[in-house]
């Protein structure tokens, strides 16, 4: 039996739901200046320090706070309103980017001012992370809410490839600082979908309960259930060694394949390109596949790639080994943070999502940006990658074997 046109389109979550719908278009717009900051913020800092650890270490000062902070934030998102929480936040992410073009326009800029700024960003984002997807499911409904995840990835991975090929563009014509003052205006477009959303009142967690109390209830709640904590620590163990590979990026492109700003924006859109295709199909004909079996596909698929890239000579051939991770990391996403959500409890889902991007976010950058970063800063670039991918892989063979309930979710 064939899947139905209706079925195989991706869009179809938002011609049904005006509010994500609002939300998704805002949002989609906005990453790409975010990426293009992104891409700007690790080509300055290696201009600035000549150092691949300092620019591993950037992404892990934007990362810190969230890896310090998410537990108590997501109890504190679990006990607010998500949606007036998500508006404050895009605010200040907005001030930040004004502030980074402002000090690079006219010269000021150090690496100091890049670390501070991205300690600040990252407090706003163990906020903004637990806020913004645990309102997903109240936009699309527990039915539609993998649709919504993978589609949120192709948002993403869009502005994975129009970013990073936008600020190329911008740094060479206009240079470094414009790439951050976009990044400022995209953020008016984020503002104006979510004034436009509208939700009715939920209930939220009694205010009688401390923020403490609160992370000790979801964390004694992934302790006592074995297929959530056996998914946790795949999740983490994942975004340690895979995931920093993005953070790394500069390096690859420079030390890798010997190319330049150029080359480095092409680099991050063959995994934009890889994602976004990835996200498409999840969202449409791969809606009925199991999220078990696309975890584990996806994750041993990222790893191989991973364990290839070291080796690779072509600039062409790179392209095409980072299109496959960039394929297999959205998949993973969108099947982890589903089955996540799936098993959470309604009123547990803000905390477990800051969990979540804990995990993906802080984790992935505190622990595998800086130790990818010092790795990559004594051996090269080549073992920091390859390294981690083979021990990736190794563990990854045990913890399915170990947990088998995993595939069948």
């Amino acid at each position: 039996m064939g899947i139905s046109l209706t079925a195989s389109n991706p869009f179809r979550v938002l011609g049904a739901h005006r509010n994500f719908r609002l939300f998704w278009i805002g949002q989609t717009i906005s990453l790409v200046g975010t990426w293009m900051q992104v891409m700007a913020l690790g080509w300055l800092a290696l201009e600035l320090t000549n150092s691949a650890f300092l620019v591993g270490l950037v992404a892990v000062a934007s990362s810190a706070p969230i890896l310090v902070f998410s537990l108590h934030a997501g109890a504190f998102v679990d006990r607010s309103n998500k949606l007036v929480l998500l508006r404050a936040m895009q605010t200040l992410f907005l001030i930040e980017a004004t502030l980074l073009w402002l000090l690079t326009w006219t010269g000021h800029v150090t690496i100091g001012w890049i670390l501070g700024l991205a300690l600040f960003g990252g407090a706003v984002a163990a906020i903004e992370i637990p806020a913004r997807q645990s309102l997903v499911i109240d936009f699309v409904g527990r039915e539609q809410l993998r649709e919504a995840i993978a589609l949120n990835s192709s948002g993403f991975n869009i502005a994975r490839i129009v970013g990073p090929a936008l600020a190329a563009l911008v740094i060479s014509h206009m240079g470094l600082a414009w790439c951050f003052a976009i990044n400022a205006v995209s953020f008016v477009t984020v503002l104006a979908g979510l004034a436009r959303v509208s939700l009715p009142p939920m209930d939220r967690v009694r205010r009688d309960a401390t923020l403490h109390q609160g992370v000790r209830e979801v964390l004694g709640y992934v302790r006592s259930h074995r297929t959530v904590r056996a998914l946790v620590a795949v999740i983490t163990v994942f975004s340690v060694l895979a995931v920093p590979v993005v953070s790394l990026m500069p390096v690859v492109a420079r030390d890798l394949f010997h190319t330049g700003s150029g080359g480095y924006g092409g680099l991050l859109s063959a995994i934009g390109v890889g994602g976004m295709l990835a996200a498409l199909v999840i969202a449409g004909p791969g809606s009925h596949w199991k999220h078990g079996r696309v975890l584990v596909l996806a994750s041993h698929g990222s790893a191989i790639l991973l364990v290839l890239l070291p080796f690779v000579r072509s600039w062409v051939i790179g392209w095409i080994v980072l299109f496959g991770v960039g394929f297999f990391f959205i998949a993973n996403n969108a099947a982890s943070n589903t089955l996540l959500q799936i098993l959470v409890p309604d009123e547990l889902r803000g905390r477990m999502m800051s969990i979540y991007g804990l995990i993906v976010v802080g984790l992935a950058q505190v622990v595998g940006s800086s130790l990818g970063g010092f790795v990559a800063q004594l051996y090269g670039v080549r073992w920091a990658i390859g390294g981690a991918a083979a021990a990736l892989i190794v563990y990854l063979l045990l913890a399915f074997r170990r947990y088998p309930e995993l595939r069948e979710l």
